[in-house]
């Protein structure tokens, strides 16, 4: 693999500008003070339970994400206005990936993040960006990558293809560091290869990762999943979180920077909450984040009248089962997908009403 991008830093405005991508970017990352600013704009919401630390930082309890929607300049437009709205209204936790429409996601959640820093309306220490890599993407896959070193044809962990894949993101997202990079549904590989292999290219992959901390590019990775924390223990596509943490030591000993999972968690897809992944996670430090939480629009609309009740101070099904994802013990952001502002503000509503209490949650919890 040729050298990467090189970083230029521009005294005046201090941006940098990544050469061979031609992107300026912002230095810096979230931080707990930047976290704590932010919030302290937003003390109604605060006082109302919708921050939760994670890792000392102030995130909000609800996160945009970015995955549905057209390829196209109305929908990028649209995605900007979008985020902006979200960190203007109160939502620090954005998240996407590199192949989300074909790195247009990324590249919208840059635009709004530059107008917001050039507006002054938000700092770059306030707002935590997640994104992930590991599917083959259209117009970013480099020639380097050898074919033994992608699964099924569509999905690879090769380290320099990681690597290759940050410094594109970094670019898109205008970003000088990512704050959590997520390997990207590594569950796939498993339809392919044998767990040996599996556990060899994940070490490899970490120890990647962990260089590229140190080297300022990111400051955590994690896994972001679909299959693998619900899979049954012993099923194929499983995906063990206790072996990964020992991948995770072995490659940057104690201190290492695995500190987060991201699993579909709502309604309809309740498994993390019964085997054990959340329990886990808590107990090693693990920060779990909740995709899907209106599982693609399925649950905003229609739940039973009864489930309703036990969700009281809110006027919409999305609403409520925004509430119930963000309300279990254990996960500490639920993402939403919101590609237009007005969606911002329906889903904002919940920011005034507090989450659920861990009993009323178990109760609510066995009878949905």
């Amino acid at each position: 693999m040729g050298a990467g991008p090189v970083n230029v830093m521009n005294r005046t405005t201090g941006t940098r500008k990544l050469l061979g991508y031609n992107r300026t970017v912002s230095p810096g990352f979230a931080t707990p003070e930047g976290a704590a600013r932010l919030v302290a704009r937003f003390a109604a919401f605060r006082d109302r339970g919708f921050y939760r630390k994670v890792d000392q930082l102030d995130v909000s309890s609800v996160g945009l994400g970015t995955y549905l929607g057209n390829a196209d300049d109305r929908t990028d437009s649209a995605y900007c206005d979008a985020v902006i709205a979200a960190v203007r209204g109160g939502i620090n936790f954005l998240d996407t990936a590199i192949n989300y429409r074909h790195q247009r996601s990324e590249r919208s959640i840059g635009a709004a993040l530059a107008e917001l820093f050039r507006t002054g309306d938000a700092r770059r220490d306030e707002v935590a960006v997640a994104t992930k890599a590991g599917f083959l993407t259209p117009g970013a896959v480099p020639a380097f990558l050898k074919a033994g070193d992608v699964a099924g044809d569509m999905h690879s962990m090769e380290a320099d293809f990681l690597a290759d894949q940050i410094e594109r993101s970094r670019a898109n997202l205008g970003l000088e560091t990512i704050d959590i990079f997520y390997l990207h549904n590594p569950e796939t590989q498993l339809g392919f290869v044998s767990r040996e292999e599996f556990d060899h290219r994940i070490r490899l992959a970490f120890l990647k990762l962990e260089q590229m901390a140190a080297d300022g590019k990111i400051r955590h990775y994690g896994t972001a999943t679909w299959d693998g924390y619900r899979k049954p223990a012993g099923a194929r596509e499983a995906l063990n979180l206790a072996r990964l943490l020992e991948l995770a030591v072995e490659a940057g000993g104690s201190a290492h920077h695995f500190r987060f999972i991201q699993l579909p968690f709502n309604l309809a897809m309740p498994e993390a909450f019964t085997n054990g992944v959340l329990e886990l996670a808590a107990k090693s430090g693990i920060t779990a984040v909740a995709s899907a939480s209106l599982l693609q629009a399925r649950l905003a609309r229609d739940l039973p009248q009864a489930l309703a009740e036990k969700l009281p101070g809110l006027s919409t099904d999305a609403q409520r089962a925004i509430q119930f994802t963000r309300s279990a013990p254990g996960i500490a952001v639920a993402l939403v997908g919101m590609s237009k502002a007005a969606h911002v503000a329906e889903n904002l509503a919940v920011a005034s009403v507090p989450p659920l209490a861990a009993d009323a949650y178990l109760d609510l919890f066995q009878r949905a």
